[in-house]
């Protein structure tokens, strides 16, 4: 299982502090490693910082950026032209905060009516159109397959395919354990047909609730416990199993982990940490 060095936080943990709050938070955690969002209230991304600023507040709390989550809707044909400026807004912040990936998540609506074929060709040509940016920045652009049945990328095994079909070396994957559980991909695909050298990050986040798959929401996703339902620990295992070596961020999107008062949350972040980590 990773160490605590391998432990991220995704912002959404702790979305109503500042930016300085957060990495100081994190730094408390005996932790190094962040994601940034660009959907929080307002659309804030680093608040009303200035890059300088967020460099400079990074080294205070020895903080690295790991990605800006994320660009979306990017693999919709009618969204291209749009999503290709927002990409560019993206990859230019990001290098100038020193964060090293933009987090690319697909379209995720009921009214999309596109088979996953369909799907699975838009996801590449996407690809192939940002690859030009996001080599010449020198920037990577993670892939985040999700699980909702009304997404259009929900597997990490036809994401791999795009990735591949794309060619070059600027992309990755994000595993999200929550997605996963949702999708198609069984335990054996991932043991036996992932190539986890494509696996640029993951994403953990547990569920309690006693609901059915189907049921299952953003709102939903909790700190991992011991009560989790996704079998976290078994997930990481066996992408650690497979060769895996990166990091874990912590994404959960749930009010009752947001609202927590700061002491309540390291303790409930730190017992999660130390799921993860034994």
């Amino acid at each position: 299982m990773p160490d605590t060095k391998r432990i991220a936080l995704n912002r959404i943990v702790y979305p109503g502090v500042g930016m300085e709050e957060f990495f100081a938070i994190t730094a408390e955690l005996g932790l190094g490693k962040v994601e940034l969002r660009n959907d929080l209230p307002g659309g804030r991304i680093i608040d009303e910082l200035t890059p300088d600023q967020v460099r400079k507040l990074a080294a205070k709390h020895r903080i690295q950026i790991l990605t800006i989550n994320a660009l979306q809707k990017f693999n919709l044909p009618s969204n291209l032209a749009k999503a290709t400026r927002e990409l560019k807004g993206l990859i230019e912040l990001a290098r100038s905060i020193g964060c090293r990936a933009i987090v690319l998540c697909p379209n995720t609506d009921t009214a999309d009516r596109r088979t996953p074929e369909q799907s699975l060709r838009d996801t590449t040509a996407a690809l192939k159109a940002f690859r030009p940016q996001f080599e010449s920045a020198g920037v990577l652009g993670y892939v985040e397959p999700l699980g909702f049945p009304e997404s259009s990328l929900r597997s990490v095994l036809s994401a791999s395919q795009a990735i591949k079909e794309a060619g070059g070396s600027c992309y990755r994957m994000v595993f999200d354990t929550f997605h996963h559980y949702l999708g198609p991909d069984t335990a054996e695909d991932v043991e036996q047909k992932l190539d986890v050298s494509l696996v640029g990050l993951v994403h953990a986040s547990g569920v309690e609730a006693e609901l059915a798959t189907g049921a299952m929401k953003d709102g939903h996703r909790v700190l991992v416990t011991n009560g989790d339902r996704m079998g976290n620990v078994a997930q990481i295992a066996r992408l650690v199993a497979r060769g895996y070596a990166g990091d874990v961020s912590l994404e959960p999107f749930s009010e009752q982990v947001q609202k927590l008062d700061r002491k309540a949350f390291l303790e409930a972040a730190r017992e999660t940490i130390g799921i993860l980590t034994r």
